[in-house]
């Protein structure tokens, strides 16, 4: 596998009904701190916190860039040791699944080219079959970096240089919270705003993400703490990695 697969997958990672656990009513982080009011870095805080004792979180990322426009799209269910993910971009299509003892691919002859970066000849001997990858193996790692439960926590920013809305000021209950992120020789400006629950568990529910020139990233993220199960594919099904690309 090579890294380009990887960090493609891996970009996209950094639902319709945004359902969030209010177990109880009234603000996390301002409990957590007594009277005080919250502060970007006790919502942060209080986030980062709540994420790690999740169990499972679905996401759906979808990403528009280039010109011409190229719409690409995630749909995810991830768990502390376990995930599933499903790429598209345009009839393009690739799959995911993460076990506490193997990592799978699998797709369209164009999503493992395309997405995946598979040569012609490798997608050829996968066919509709799926890719194993060992756990302990560096491919494994990386598959499993981004469909598990903590990936989620990176797209957590900085304190510093980042705004905090309250809702008493949007009128929401929700904790917004913006940033900027400074141009480079590789990427463009970016302007982020990140929401999170302030009922109950500070948990993340969408990040949005804009560059200047346009292309956009959103994040939405639901259904915390579900019960989670990814079965493995047919035995018949799977071929190590080492025979696809050796």
């Amino acid at each position: 596998m090579r890294a380009s697969v990887l960090s493609h997958v891996g970009r996209l990672v950094c639902a319709s009904a945004l359902v969030l656990p209010t177990l109880v009513l009234l603000p996390a982080v301002a409990e957590a701190a007594g009277a005080r009011a919250p502060t970007t870095s006790s919502v942060l805080t209080a986030a980062k916190s709540a994420i790690g004792k999740q169990t499972s979180v679905h996401l759906v990322v979808v990403s528009r860039t280039g010109t011409p426009l190229v719409e690409e799209n995630l749909q995810g269910d991830l768990g502390k040791t376990s995930g599933t993910e499903t790429v598209s971009e345009g009839s393009e299509t690739v799959m995911i699944k993460v076990t506490p003892t193997y990592g799978y691919l699998s797709g369209d002859s164009s999503g493992l080219t395309k997405i995946f970066g598979l040569t012609s000849a490798e997608a050829k001997r996968v066919g509709r079959d799926w890719i194993s990858v060992k756990a302990g193996t560096s491919q494994y790692k990386d598959l499993a970096a981004s469909t598990t439960v903590s990936s989620v926590a990176s797209i957590l920013p900085p304190a510093t240089g980042t705004h905090l809305d309250t809702p008493a000021r949007t009128a929401k209950r929700l904790y917004t919270l913006t940033w900027g992120t400074a141009a480079s020789s590789s990427q463009p400006a970016f302007a982020n705003t990140l929401t999170l629950s302030a009922v109950g568990t500070t948990l993340p529910v969408q990040e949005t993400t804009t560059a200047v020139g346009g292309d956009k990233e959103t994040v939405a993220l639901s259904k915390w703490g579900e019960r989670l199960v990814v079965s493995t594919p047919p035995a018949g099904s799977i071929i190590p990695l080492s025979k696809v690309t050796g």
